[in-house]
C-alpha cells in the first residue's frame, strides 16, 4: 500500500520485541536512524481490533477501531481478472500512489475530521504536478469518509451496529486500454493473438470474411473476447504522453479502469491523543466531557507530570551525590596511597644515605 517508501524486509531487533515496549520507544529507536515519519500499530483483544496511527516523534496519535477488513488475497479471489502487482511488467510499486480524500468536507469540517484528512495525506509523499510523469501514476489510494446523521440500527457483516462516522480505505491499480479501435485489432496490438490456423490470411480474422466474400472460420483458443470497452465515455481520455500498456501511445484515446488491489479497511476513529500515545485526549468518540472536566483532567495531568519531574530530579540528585561520595572516597584513597609511597621513598633514601656515610667512614679508618 505504501510502497516504495516502506520497509518490506524489515526485521525487528530482539531488544525491541518485548511486549512492554511503547510507541514512544519505537519512535526514539527508529525515527532518527531510519527516517520513519509514521508508525502504525495493530493490537487485538477479545472485543475489538484496533489500529493506532502515530506521527513521530511527538504525535498526534489517532486510534481507530477496525470494523471490517479484507486482505489482498481475499480481494483477488473474487475478481475475474485480478491485477498481478508482483509481475515484472507491472512495476507499479516503484512510485508512490495518488492519494484521494473524499467527503472529508471543507474548512467548516470538525477538527477531528480535518486531522484525519491531513494525517492520511501526510502518510504519503506529495506529488509535484508540474514534474510528475504520467507513466508513474499507476496506483490510487482512496480514503472515503462516510458520515451518517445518527447511528443506524442496521448491522454490518460482522454483526456490529454501523457507526455514525467511518473511513473506508481502498487501494486500486490504474489500467488503461485504447478505445476507438476494432476489438480484434486491439487484441493484436496487446499481443493477445488468437489461433489463426483455420484462416488463410490475417485479414480474414479482421474483416470476418474471406477474399471471396464467404464467412471466415472463427478464431479459436486465446481469441475469445475479453471484457468489453468501458461504455462510460467519461472514463475516456486523450493521453498527453505514453502510458503503461500496449497501444497507449501519445495522443491516443484510452479508457481508464480501476482494478482493486487490496487491502480493504473500514475504520472508526475512537480517540485522538496530542502526544505520541500520551498527552491530552483531544477527541473521543464515546466519552464526552464538559470544559470543567477537561480543565480538571489537564490540571491532574500537569500535577502528575510535575510530580514525576520532581521525583526524577531527586533521583538524579541522589545519584549525583552518590557518585560524588564515591569519587571523594577514591580521591582520599589515592592520596593515602601517594603518601605511603612518598614515605617509603624517603625511608629508602635515608637508608641509602646512611649506607654511603658508613662506607665513607670505613674508608677513612682503613687509611
Amino acid at each position: 500500500l505504501m510502497s516504495p517508501h516502506t520497509a518490506m524486509n524489515f526485521k525487528e531487533d530482539t531488544k525491541n520485541s518485548k511486549l512492554n515496549k511503547s510507541l514512544a520507544h519505537y519512535a526514539k529507536e527508529l525515527t532518527s536512524s531510519l527516517g520513519i515519519t509514521h508508525i502504525l500499530s495493530i493490537s487485538q483483544n477479545e472485543s475489538k481490533l484496533a489500529l493506532r496511527l502515530a506521527r513521530t516523534p511527538s504525535g498526534p496519535t489517532l486510534t481507530f477501531k477496525i470494523q471490517q477488513f479484507s486482505l489482498c488475497k481475499h480481494v483477488r479471489r473474487v475478481q475475474r481478472r485480478p491485477f498481478d502487482i508482483n509481475s515484472a511488467a507491472a512495476k507499479i510499486t516503484t512510485h508512490p500512489p495518488i492519494v484521494v480524500t473524499n467527503n472529508f468536507g471543507d474548512v467548516t469540517a470538525a477538527p477531528h475530521v480535518k486531522l484525519m484528512r491531513i494525517t492520511f495525506q501526510n502518510m504519503f509523499p506529495a506529488i509535484n504536478v508540474a514534474t510528475i510523469k504520467l507513466r508513474d501514476c499507476r496506483r490510487v489510494v482512496l480514503f472515503n469518509f462516510i458520515r451518517r446523521d445518527e447511528k443506524s440500527a442496521i448491522e454490518n457483516a460482522n454483526g456490529q451496529a454501523e457507526e455514525d462516522e467511518e473511513v473506508e480505505v481502498r487501494h486500486y491499480a490504474i489500467r488503461a486500454s485504447p478505445v476507438g479501435i476494432n476489438k480484434k485489432v486491439k487484441r493484436i496490438i496487446q499481443a493477445k493473438i488468437p489461433n489463426l490456423s483455420k484462416l488463410e490470411d490475417i485479414s480474414d480474422y479482421i474483416t470476418g470474411t474471406t477474399s471471396s466474400g464467404a464467412k471466415a472460420a472463427a478464431a479459436t483458443g486465446s481469441g475469445a473476447m475479453s471484457d468489453s470497452e468501458a461504455e462510460d465515455e467519461t472514463s475516456h481520455v486523450v493521453l498527453p504522453e505514453k502510458y503503461a500498456g500496449k497501444g497507449n501511445i501519445k495522443s491516443q484515446k484510452s479508457a481508464l479502469k480501476l482494478v482493486e488491489l487490496g487491502p480493504r479497511l473500514r475504520l472508526k476513529l475512537t480517540k485522538v491523543e496530542r502526544g505520541l500515545a500520551s498527552g491530552d485526549v483531544m477527541y473521543h468518540a464515546y466519552v464526552h466531557k464538559d470544559p470543567e472536566e477537561v480543565k480538571a483532567q489537564r490540571e491532574k495531568i500537569a500535577r502528575e507530570a510535575a510530580l514525576k519531574k520532581r521525583r526524577r530530579e531527586e533521583q538524579e540528585e541522589n545519584v549525583r551525590r552518590k557518585k560524588d561520595a564515591i569519587e571523594e572516597k577514591r580521591e582520599k584513597k589515592k592520596r593515602r596511597q601517594e603518601e605511603r609511597e612518598r614515605r617509603a621513598m624517603e625511608e629508602l633514601r635515608g637508608e641509602a644515605l646512611a649506607a654511603e656515610e658508613s662506607e665513607e667512614s670505613t674508608d677513612e679508618e682503613s687509611e
